[in-house]
């Protein structure tokens, strides 16, 4: 079975309960999972989108890419419980992103 995934599910970066590998790395899996949860709490809550909260959204996902660019130059090595918590760090400034553009677009068509 062939998959499109931008994930590279290493096993040792990858969570295991009872022996079975998560489908997507710990990284991912915070993103995924931060993205989620934003967009269940949109489902109940408004949400003004400004220009702070903008900001706010893109300084969340510095983390992440900090992350992952000091492990991928060898810098030093991160262990799960950082990615996870990083990447559930990004997935809600993505999250905040992508409904920001989804609420501007929406706007133009309403023009």
């Amino acid at each position: 079975m062939y998959r499109i995934s931008f994930c590279h599910r290493m096993p040792e970066r990858t969570f295991k309960i009872k022996g079975h590998y998560f489908p997507v790395c710990s990284r991912c899996t915070g993103i995924y999972l931060g993205a989620l949860c934003y967009s269940i709490y949109t489902y109940f809550f408004y949400v003004k989108y400004t220009w702070i909260l903008i900001l706010l959204a893109i300084l969340m996902i510095i983390p992440t890419f900090i992350d992952g660019f000091t492990q991928l130059l060898e810098m030093r090595e991160s262990n799960n419980t950082l990615r996870f918590t990083t990447g559930l760090i990004s997935g809600l400034g993505l999250m905040i992103i992508a409904k920001f553009i989804k609420y501007i677009v929406f706007l133009s068509i309403i023009k």
